[in-house]
């Protein structure tokens, strides 16, 4: 494999971003935006019905991220002209046929112009309402490929999914493309228009029986688990982006498609600058419940591989694979992005780091004082976490409901109190234990090809770096990661 100069090839480019208010978009945004100021103009698709709504948007979740402070350091007072001279805010929205771009002018205008189309809009809630999750991360990149092909100078889409369609295969998980109609357990009839029919008929039923908004969200969202289980996917989110990647692969004709799978995305580990994240992200539920002491169990195989990638590394890769994959028609690559081949960090590593990091920065209780965390009892099967909850918290519970229904509501605060905690813990163990427990590793043979190539190309193999092998997990989670979990948990 051959890479020509990523600068070169960004200088004059037009770029299409779905999804731009997504946490690897922000990071893709400002990446190219930093490094190569000459890049033509990046069309950033955001989901708001008018202009007005999705330049808000913009405002308010993207430009104004501490992400953006080192574009802001650069460019100082000059940076609002160089964004409106670079950046177009598109509203629309990719469940929709094309885009859902009311402004024909403008859509007519990005057909026109666009060189690459990289598809960063999804949902990544596990247990999201089956006709949101499907309508984003199924039917969404099927709109972005038909848009893509209405581009007469594009020279690749790409188009993020997650290392985890491959569900809870164990062993050696390979980078292969999945096939429409395929399943993970070989249970046959796996149709997407059908799927697409089984939610409208469990609407039209919903609604003709008055039944209200929250429960119809209840019943979505179950729905999603339901049809998911079915065909052997975990959960609904690794379900629709599979079936999501089923339909790109199969329609895209000519178009050269490059599909990046990257497995548990964490904080960055340098650029702009290190431990930048959003909100709290899958893993770092635990982190967050363990430091506030709502968590005194580990359920997981202690000797697992949990398989983590820093964010930033992602966008590079992204970078890295879009230039090597331009004007390649025909192509279908799949790229796994992760550490579990390269750089192994194992659960029990990672519960040693935050037993560390809290002794050493303990949580500050509602009550202002320290809060004492201590080693988790291990639970490495989900029968053995089953059988702890029950003696340890859901017959006192129990117990607690009764003596609190006999005594008028003496002990409904700690009642109310400890139900939330066990509810919190049930949930987080429901929705992450295929990942806790996963016993796969992911073949990047792929990827390692495409850092190699990387790596020819001078200083530029700095500046896009994504190689895994150079993270001392140690030192990534005692000082950055943990961090900024801590700091940007609630922004």
């Amino acid at each position: 494999m051959e890479l020509s100069s990523i600068l070169h090839f960004l200088k004059n480019r037009t770029i299409l971003v779905t999804g731009a208010t997504g946490f690897l978009a922000k990071i893709y945004i400002e990446k190219i935006l930093r490094v190569q100021p000459n890049v033509k103009k990046l069309y950033l698709l955001l989901r708001a019905a008018d202009t007005k709504s999705a330049l808000n948007r913009f405002n308010n979740e993207v430009i104004s991220k501490d992400l953006f402070g080192v574009l802001k350091e650069k460019h100082g007072a000059n940076l609002s002209s160089f964004i409106l001279e670079k950046v177009t805010i598109v509203p629309g929205d990719i469940t929709r046929d094309n885009l859902g771009i009311n402004d024909l002018k403008l859509s007519l205008k990005i057909s026109t112009e666009v060189d690459v189309v990289i598809n960063l809009a999804a949902t990544t809630n596990f247990d999201e309402r089956y006709d949101v999750a499907l309508g984003i991360n199924t039917i969404g990149p099927m709109h972005v490929l038909n848009f893509a092909k209405t581009c007469g100078k594009l020279k690749v889409l790409l188009h993020v999914s997650t290392a985890y369609v491959c569900g809870e295969k164990e062993g050696l998980i390979l980078e292969e493309p999945i096939n429409l109609g395929d399943t993970l357990n070989g249970t046959s009839g796996l149709d997407i228009n059908a799927e697409k029919e089984v939610i409208e008929e469990r609407l039209k039923q919903l609604h003709a029986d008055n039944v209200s908004e929250k429960s119809i969200t209840s019943v979505m969202k179950d729905l999603g688990i339901q049809r998911a289980r079915k065909y052997g996917w975990p959960n609904t989110y690794a379900f629709t982006k599979a079936m999501g990647e089923m339909l790109i692969g199969h329609f895209k004709q000519n178009i050269p498609l490059v599909i990046i799978r990257p497995t548990i995305v964490t904080s960055t580990y340098k650029e702009p600058f290190s431990g930048w994240l959003e909100g709290v992200r899958n893993i770092d539920s635990f982190v967050l419940g363990y430091g506030k002491g709502k968590m005194k169990c580990f359920p997981g195989d202690p000797q697992s591989i949990v398989d983590l990638i820093p964010a930033d590394m992602v966008v590079n890769a992204m970078i890295a694979a879009m230039v090597a994959h331009a004007d390649q028609p025909g192509t279908h690559i799949i790229y796994h992005v992760g550490s579990s081949m390269a750089n192994p960090v194992s659960y029990t590593s990672l519960q040693d780091y935050g037993l560390r990091y809290f002794t050493k920065n303990p949580w500050t209780g509602k009550d202002g004082k320290p809060v004492i965390v201590v080693k988790g009892k291990q639970l490495s099967s989900v029968a053995m976490f089953q059988r702890y909850m029950e003696i340890h918290y859901l017959i006192p519970l129990k117990v607690l409901y009764v003596a609190n229904a006999a005594l008028c509501q003496y002990f409904g605060d700690l009642y109310h109190n400890l139900h939330r905690k066990i509810m919190f813990l049930m949930r987080l163990v429901q929705l992450f234990s295929p990942y806790v427990f996963f016993k796969g590793i992911f073949d990047d043979m792929n990827t390692e090809k495409l850092r190699r190539a990387l790596s020819d190309n001078g200083s530029e193999s700095e500046m896009f770096y994504f190689d895994p092998k150079s993270i001392t997990w140690d030192d990534y989670f005692m000082n950055t990661h943990i961090a900024g979990v801590v700091k940007y948990a609630f922004k």
